[in-house]
């Protein structure tokens, strides 16, 4: 756009240039054809040849001129030219720097856009990695916590177990002394029916006699066998008496209901 205006100009000034040439040559004819009315002496040949000279003057004037003109019109051209292009540099020059300076921009910018990227990446590693964290925290305590129950209902069956062993062996034990007091009791009814009955045979004495019979619980000799001490008859008498009846007790039912056993 500025070559093109820059080329109008020099149009112009071409133009202009061509009009001052043009006119002083009207002017310098009128001027030929006065002085040839004038001096009507003069012949019609020198007025043609004057003309004819004046003419070719102001032709090769209006040549010099033109050439001058078109002089002027080349350097103005040249020099448009030069200031067109000087202009398409600085203009080239400018939107070079302007790109260069955008794709600095850009640059920065991709720039700022990857480390945002990393950022957010980082920032989203870090959130998984949180998360994770979290959830095996999570999952460790509720490990945890499983285990602590089974732990405690293990000891509360441990406990509980314990408990009726305890029981079963306080029970046993309830039993053991209930059967104990019972055999101590059998027993001191035994050595009571048994102390009746001799009592009641011989007074408690061991050389009691009365007939066939002998000592303190009146057995027959022959039962002794011979041997008549104390333990013998004392072992005799007991078993006689758990072989027939079963018990001391027992004898002294029958006896009770007998007068003899």
């Amino acid at each position: 756009m500025m070559f093109k205006h820059n080329f109008k100009k020099v149009l112009s000034a071409t133009a202009f240039a061509v009009a001052l040439v043009v006119a002083p040559a009207a002017n310098v004819l009128a001027a030929t054809n006065d002085a040839s009315s004038t001096q009507q002496s003069a012949t019609a040949t020198s007025q043609d040849q004057q003309a004819s000279q004046d003419q070719a003057a102001s032709q090769s004037s209006a040549a010099n001129q033109s050439s001058a003109t078109a002089a002027s019109a080349s350097s103005s051209t040249s020099t448009s030219s030069a200031t067109s292009t000087s202009m398409v540099k600085k203009t080239t020059k400018k939107a070079k720097k302007t790109t260069k300076k955008s794709k600095k921009k850009t640059s920065k910018k991709k720039a700022v856009k990857k480390v945002a990227k990393k950022t957010t990446k980082k920032r989203a590693t870090k959130k998984a990695a949180e998360a994770a964290a979290k959830k095996a925290a999570a999952v460790k305590k509720a490990a945890a916590k499983k285990a602590a129950a089974k732990k405690a209902a293990a000891k509360a069956a441990a406990k509980k177990k314990a408990a009726a062993k305890k029981k079963a062996a306080k029970k046993k034990a309830a039993k053991k002394k209930a059967a104990s007091k019972k055999k101590a009791a059998k027993k001191s009814a035994e050595k009571a029916a048994k102390y009746w009955i001799a009592m009641r045979e011989s007074s408690g004495y061991y050389t009691a006699r009365n007939g066939s019979c002998y000592g303190r619980y009146q057995l027959l000799i022959s039962y002794l066998g011979g041997d008549l001490s104390k333990k013998n008859q004392e072992r005799t008498a007991d078993r006689y008496v758990y072989g027939r009846y079963g018990s001391w007790v027992n004898a002294k039912r029958f006896w009770l209901a007998h007068n003899w056993y």
